[in-house]
C-alpha cells in the first residue's frame, strides 16, 4: 500500500511522470468484474465543455480534475471506461432560457437555425483537436476497432469514439466525411434537432410525438449509404420519426440509438415509440438509454430530483421491447441537467447497486454497462 501511495505521489507531482497519470488512476479495473463492470457509454459531451473551456489548452484540465460530470479522475472513481465523444457545433442559444422552459408543464421550444459549412468546419476540427490531445496526454485511447476498445478497457485507458452529433461540418459531395473518416471518425448523427442539408431532426417538444416533419433529403440518402460503405455507425438519436424510417428503409447497417429513452413513459418527442424500438430489434441494433431527466420524467420537466428507480423503469420497457442484448446506457454526460444520484460518472456505482437491487443478475449488468456496445460495434464496423 505503501509503495502504491510512492508512486501515486510521483505521477502527481513529477512532471516528467505526468504522462503516465491517467494509466495510473484507471489501471486495474477489470473489464468483466461483476462486481464493478466498467461502464462504455453511448454519448458524452465533453468536448464542447473543454472546447468553451479554452479548447486544446484545456485538455490538461481533463486529466487533473475539471468541472462538470467527466473527466479522468471522476473516471476512476466510477468505474467510467469510455464511449462516445461527441463533437458538437453549439448554436447561440441561452441554455439557461431553455432549460428554464423545459421546466414548464408544457413547452416547444423553436430549433436555432441551420449552421453553415463554413462556419461549422472549424469549430468540429477544433474540436477534434482537443480528442487528439486527450490521446498524446495519455487520457484516452481513440479507437477505430472493437479490438482497440478491448485493449484499451484492458490497460485502463478511456476508449473514445470520435463521434460527430449533428453534420453541418460535412459537405454534400461528402469530401469532408472521407477526410473525417482516415482520422478516425466512426460514429454520425446526421442532425442535431436543427436542420441540416441531410435532414430534419426533433424538435425539444413536450408533449409530443417524435412525428414532426420530413425525413431525409436527397443528401441525406446519400450520407446514409456511404456511412455503410465505410461502416461509420449511424446514430438516430436526434433525428425525427420520417428520418428514422428513411434510415431504416435503406440503412443495412443495424439501427442504433445512442441516447434515447422509451415514448411510452415519456411522452416526449426525442423518446422513441415502440414501433420505432421493434424495427431497431428487428435489424439487431442498439438503444443507448439517455440520463437527461426531461426524457426519463413523466412530466417531461428538465428537473434533477429524478430517483434512480425511474431509470430502471425505462431500461426495463427497453429490455422487454428490445431485448436484454441490445439496450446499454448514453448517458449525455456535460450535455444535459441529468439525475442527482449519477450527477458526475463518479456516481455510476450507485447505478450498478441500484441494478442489482433491482433484480439484474452480474451478466445482464455487465451487458448493460459495456457487452452490449461491443457486440453492436462488431457488427457495425465488422471484426
Amino acid at each position: 500500500m505503501l509503495c502504491a501511495f510512492i508512486i501515486l505521489f510521483f505521477l502527481v507531482h513529477d512532471k516528467k511522470c505526468r504522462s503516465l497519470w491517467p494509466f495510473a488512476i484507471l489501471g486495474g479495473m477489470a473489464l468483466t468484474d461483476s462486481l464493478h463492470p466498467l461502464v462504455f457509454d453511448g454519448h458524452n459531451d465533453v468536448l464542447l465543455k473543454l472546447y468553451r473551456a479554452g479548447g486544446v489548452a484545456a485538455a490538461e484540465s481533463f486529466v487533473a480534475g475539471c468541472p462538470g460530470a467527466l473527466d479522468v479522475p471522476a473516471a476512476r472513481a466510477g468505474g467510467f471506461g469510455g464511449g462516445f465523444f461527441a463533437v458538437f457545433v453549439p448554436s447561440p442559444t441561452d441554455l439557461a432560457v431553455k432549460f428554464e422552459e423545459m421546466t414548464k408543464p408544457e413547452y416547444q421550444l423553436v430549433l436555432p437555425d441551420a449552421i453553415d459549412w463554413e462556419d461549422a468546419f472549424p469549430v468540429v476540427m477544433a474540436q477534434a483537436a482537443i480528442l487528439f490531445e486527450l490521446e498524446r496526454l495519455g487520457a484516452v485511447k481513440i479507437c477505430r476497432t472493437v479490438a482497440d476498445i478491448r485493449a484499451a478497457l484492458a490497460s485502463g485507458v478511456m476508449a473514445a469514439i470520435f463521434h460527430i452529433e449533428g453534420a453541418e461540418a460535412i459537405d454534400a459531395d461528402l469530401h469532408t466525411l472521407e477526410v473525417l473518416y482516415q482520422a478516425g471518425l466512426r460514429s454520425l448523427g446526421p442532425v442535431w434537432s436543427r436542420p441540416t442539408i441531410f435532414g430534419d431532426g426533433v424538435p425539444f417538444r413536450f408533449p409530443s410525438s417524435p412525428d414532426t416533419g420530413a425525413g431525409l433529403t436527397d443528401a441525406g440518402l446519400r450520407l446514409v449509404k456511404r456511412c455503410n460503405q465505410l461502416r461509420i455507425m449511424l446514430d438516430l438519436s436526434h433525428l425525427n420519426e420520417a428520418g428514422f424510417w428513411d434510415v431504416a428503409r435503406h440503412s443495412d447497417a443495424p439501427l442504433v440509438a445512442t441516447h434515447s429513452n422509451a415514448h411510452v413513459l415519456c411522452n416526449h418527442s426525442r423518446n422513441l415509440t415502440d414501433k420505432q424500438l421493434a424495427a431497431i430489434a428487428e435489424t439487431d441494433g442498439m438503444v443507448g438509454l439517455n440520463f437527461a431527466v426531461a426524457f426519463l420524467r413523466e412530466d417531461g420537466k428538465m428537473l434533477a430530483d429524478v430517483p434512480l428507480t425511474q431509470i430502471l423503469r425505462h431500461i426495463d420497457h427497453l429490455i422487454a421491447q428490445v431485448g436484454e442484448d441490445r439496450v446499454g446506457l448514453g448517458s449525455d454526460y456535460d450535455g444535459a441537467v441529468v439525475p442527482e444520484d449519477v450527477t458526475r460518472v463518479s456516481g455510476l456505482p450507485a447505478l450498478r447497486r441500484a441494478m442489482q437491487d433491482h433484480g439484474y443478475g452480474d451478466a445482464l449488468i455487465a451487458k448493460l454497462c459495456h457487452e452490449n456496445w461491443l457486440r453492436v460495434l462488431e457488427k457495425t464496423w465488422g471484426g
